[in-house]
């Protein structure tokens, strides 16, 4: 089958691979009708993150299943399915804690890679949620966020606890914090402060939901965050950069006894104690449970209550998934849906 395969810092190739089979008795095989690049996916195609040899890349998914394992109860061949970008049991007490990213046995979709024809879902039924209906063109494409970028950015509102009557300030204008504005505001924030400085993002946060833009960083961004509140700096706030200088404009743009939610993956990332005490924050974050939110979100999406698919800015077929992943390096592409 055909699959996008990293050799190297910029070095993204599209090659024949040898296609999935079942390996445990809870796997199933789905045909991937559309996958994307990740801005995660950038951390190695940067030299960021080591590559140990030619990696299938890609996390993100949605298809069709062509076959299920014999203790695949759930999952039925044929389903049109959508999985998080982290496979789960969805019964351990990690999992019905809410947290099924980091189940007890939880298996990383990245170190599988979906950008391919066909993947491999390692505990299928924890993983897979089945869509009912025919999704249209557009509804599809928003299914395919909620895998990850509308998933991680759900949770980031949440883990800040966004909600009515809250302003809510959002570190970082890619996929996730362009779709955490858009889960601030269906959780009901009073005001929507979004941290971009450019133009295109700028209007995308605006249709999504942000009241405001501050263009600032660092500092100065904490500064007009307080001059925007009164003083008192955000109630909650999202971090979706994962950078020394993005954690600290978080943290110092939110006040005493607010709350910050980070699923930016932190590189680089250290927190002086004193200054995290006196700071009087909650942090909460990491690695999104997509799952727990997944039944939800594919309802709002079925239903057209919103739209997350807006943030892919740029379709290509697989075979030009290069071309992709140096667009969205280059920032000439917000979010790259790669088709089959």
């Amino acid at each position: 089958m055909r699959a996008v395969v990293m050799h190297a810092p910029g070095d993204v190739r599209v090659e024949e691979i040898e296609a999935p089979m079942i390996v445990e008795p809870t796997d199933a095989i789905i045909r991937v009708t559309a996958t994307c690049v990740c801005g995660s996916d950038l951390w190695p195609y940067r030299g960021i993150e080591e590559l140990k040899g030619p990696t299938p890349m890609g996390h993100e998914y949605v298809g069709v299943v062509e076959q299920v394992g014999p203790d695949v109860n759930d999952i039925k061949v044929g389903d049109f399915v959508v999985g998080s970008f982290v496979a789960s049991d969805n019964t351990c007490e990690i999992c019905e804690a809410g947290f099924q990213s980091r189940c007890i046995h939880q298996v990383m979709m990245g170190s599988i890679g979906t950008q391919s024809e066909y993947a491999r879902i390692p505990l299928a039924d924890g993983t897979l949620v089945t869509v009912r209906g025919e999704p249209t063109e557009r509804q599809a494409r928003s299914l395919l966020t909620a895998s990850d970028v509308l998933g991680t950015g759900w949770f980031a509102a949440v883990a800040a606890e966004a909600g009515p009557g809250k302003t809510v300030a959002v570190v970082g204008d890619g996929a996730v914090g362009l779709l955490a504005i858009l889960a601030a505001r269906q959780l009901g924030a009073e005001r929507i402060i979004a941290m971009s400085r450019h133009a295109d993002r700028q209007a995308l946060a605006t249709q999504l939901g942000a009241t405001d833009i501050v263009e600032e960083r660092g500092d100065a961004g904490i500064a007009k965050i307080k001059e925007l509140t009164g003083g008192y700096g955000a109630h909650s706030t999202v971090e979706a950069v994962g950078t020394q200088e993005s954690m600290m404009q978080a943290i110092g743009a939110t006040r005493p006894g607010g709350h910050v939610g980070y699923v930016g993956v932190s590189h680089g990332v250290e927190l002086d104690g004193m200054n995290l005490f006196f700071a009087t924050v909650s942090l909460l974050g990491g690695p999104a449970p997509v799952r727990r939110f997944l039944p939800e979100l594919i309802d709002l999406i079925m239903t057209d209550q919103i739209d997350p698919g807006i943030v892919f800015d740029l379709t290509l077929p697989l075979e030009d998934a290069a071309a992709g992943y140096q667009a969205m390096d280059e920032r000439r592409a917000t979010k790259v849906l790669l088709t089959l």
